[in-house]
């Protein structure tokens, strides 16, 4: 669970370490407000599938601390236990 970390490394290190593996910062971007940015960076371990895919993005638009997270359309139903255990059975 590495890429959902609450972890920030120095930009240097995470512009190498992200060539290989999906870091912090680089899967963030997956769980942006804007539509281009969650559609992109859907890797889990390794960053190779976003590149071979073009999934890639490397910065979100408003900067890691301007970005908004999570999607605009959700609601509460996601924060209830019956609901989140009911998911993956489609009897929502």
């Amino acid at each position: 669970m590495f890429n959902h970390a609450n972890i920030n490394l120095p930009k240097p290190v995470d512009r190498i370490v992200r060539r290989l593996i999906v870091t912090p910062d680089m899967h963030r971007i997956h769980h942006s407000d804007i539509r281009a940015e969650h559609d992109s960076n859907y890797g889990f371990s390794v960053s190779i599938w976003d590149h071979l895919f073009r999934t890639f993005t490397a910065e979100p638009d408003k900067g890691h601390k301007g970005m908004t997270v999570g999607l605009r359309w959700q609601d509460e139903k996601p924060r209830k236990l019956l609901w989140i255990l009911k998911l993956p059975f489609g009897k929502l």
